[in-house]
């Protein structure tokens, strides 16, 4: 008895963008084997900034002509998987950017190091250059970049997992990064494991469920399988949801959010941006694919879920944020609240909330890279200044910094001629579209509460008298440059978001 196989044919055009990720992380690793200690930084910074941009011009020059199935149907490259994977890649770079800081002065680093941060002390006289990271950060980083592009491309269960497994186990090593805050950082390190094997363990049940209901892993097949299975419900629409779960728990969403806050508060600041931003473009592109491609026969099923737990993030999201007395906390669940809004597209199921899905993440995603650079500026007493007391005073004090942070928190509030404004008015009317106006206006509802919590750290910033410990640190070029980015495509995609909308338009059509 003779076993055949059949060779799986692999574009590799098509899939070129992500060799060039994983191969630079690979080069890292040996990087950080082998180089002298002072060469690795430059390296590493260079090697992961370069091998992005490789990667994205691979993406735009190659991989979007060559659309299609490849790999044994396993990887899809359609107009949707190219968007996401440029929207990774554009905002990994300008993550990267802030996480590879370097400060001149004691105590002056975004991963809080060792030093009196007092102008003038003894510790300053003995300044030197500080690495903000170690630099095992990067291949790290290109690890979990790789495995957000295969996430967003992934055709079947199998793959999806693999690439779930890929993107989050890095994140995991991150989060426990931070130095001064180092048992803070160990312990939201090891929830975020704990609970990721957890939900990990769920989607791959879930999948399991779904082999056994339909016979088939890959989307397209799965589709067609469950337009014609009957009498398997009990283990289809089980599967499902349990698969949601799993994917559910990477957008942060209620009540899969309790990893959230914790995380972004003990992650090193500049990693929290590259997970709040880049983590969630993969997330709900995974998604996207897995509710509008593999089981969009089960709508009936699976959407009155879906719009719960929208209603559930949005609100819990809202009311806690009013609650936080620490800046980082309060973006966490910001991002929380912006999961919420982003459900409303999935909700929609039409092309209107794909669209609108695409650009809200564009848009989030540089508001928040920026927005936690900021974070890592503001310092007290050698750590960073994270409590809401001790930004009071900041607008006479670093009026550039403070400007810079009311734009930001004014385009999370979705204040008009800002990117939020923009995004948000796209999805709400994706939801009126669909017949949900109920739950546009349950996103308004919630916008304004949100408001109110983004204006009072504006009002902290601009009527509170300074608080004397607090300072902030004059950026490197990098940070300035990252910071930069973020504000200016804050402000166009408010001001002139039409070239990105009809990318988006265009981009929304998923191939089976």
């Amino acid at each position: 008895m003779t076993a055949s196989f059949t060779q799986a044919h692999i574009s590799y055009a098509a899939v070129v963008p992500m060799l060039v990720i994983f191969g630079a992380a690979m080069v890292g690793v040996l990087i950080e084997a082998f180089a002298p200690r002072h060469l690795r930084y430059y390296g590493q910074v260079a090697l992961t900034l370069v091998a992005l941009v490789i990667s994205f011009l691979t993406l735009i020059l190659s991989a979007r002509h060559h659309e299609g199935l490849t790999a044994a149907s396993a990887v899809v490259i359609d107009a949707p998987a190219v968007m996401l994977q440029g929207t990774i890649l554009v905002l990994s770079f300008v993550a990267v950017l802030a996480m590879a800081e370097r400060f001149d002065g004691p105590g002056a680093d975004a991963f809080t190091q060792s030093g009196s941060s007092v102008p003038g002390s003894a510790m300053e006289t003995n300044a030197i250059k500080l690495g903000a990271t170690t630099t095992e950060v990067f291949p790290l980083t290109l690890f979990s970049i790789g495995g957000m592009m295969l996430f967003v491309a992934a055709g079947d269960l199998l793959l999806m997992f693999i690439a779930l497994e890929v993107l989050s186990l890095p994140l995991y090593i991150l989060t426990g990064l931070a130095r001064r805050r180092r048992l803070l950082s160990q312990e939201a390190s090891l929830k975020y494991f704990l609970l990721g094997a957890f939900s990990s363990a769920f989607f791959l049940f879930g999948s399991a469920l779904i082999f056994g209901a339909t016979g088939t892993i890959q989307f397209g097949p799965m589709a067609t399988a469950i337009s014609t299975v009957t009498g398997r419900d009990s283990m289809l629409i089980p599967g499902v949801l349990l698969v949601a779960v799993g994917l559910l728990f990477k957008v942060g969403a209620v009540p899969f959010h309790s990893w959230t806050p914790d995380v972004y508060q003990g992650a090193p600041t500049p990693v929290t941006g590259f997970m709040a931003a880049c983590t969630k473009v993969a997330a709900f592109g995974a998604m996207l694919r897995v509710f509008y491609v593999a089981v969009d026969g089960l709508r009936w099923n699976w959407q009155p879920v879906l719009a719960v737990v929208a209603v559930l993030t949005m609100v819990v999201g809202a009311v806690f944020s009013v609650t936080q007395t620490d800046v980082k906390r309060l973006l966490a669940y910001s991002s929380i609240t912006h999961a919420g809004f982003l459900l409303i597209g999935i909700v929609a199921l039409n092309k209107t909330g794909l669209s609108g899905i695409l650009f809200y993440l564009v848009a989030y995603g540089f508001t928040t890279i920026a927005a936690f650079a900021v974070v890592a500026l503001v310092r007290s007493s050698g750590s960073e200044a994270t409590h809401l007391s001790q930004w009071t005073g900041l607008g006479r004090t670093s009026p550039v910094l403070a400007a810079v942070m009311s734009f930001l928190m004014l385009a999370f509030a979705g204040i008009p001629l800002t990117s939020g404004f923009t995004a948000k008015f796209a999805l709400f009317s994706s939801a009126v579209g669909h017949g949900s106006t109920w739950l546009a206006v349950v996103g308004v509802v919630v916008s304004a509460v949100t408001a109110f919590v983004y204006v009072r750290l504006i009002v902290l910033m601009y009527f509170s008298e300074p608080n004397a410990d607090t300072h902030v640190l004059t950026p490197s070029p990098l940070t300035g440059v990252s910071v930069t980015i973020g504000v200016v495509a804050t402000l166009v995609l408010g001001v002139a978001p039409a070239p990105l909308l009809n990318l988006a338009q265009h981009s929304a059509l998923f191939m089976r």
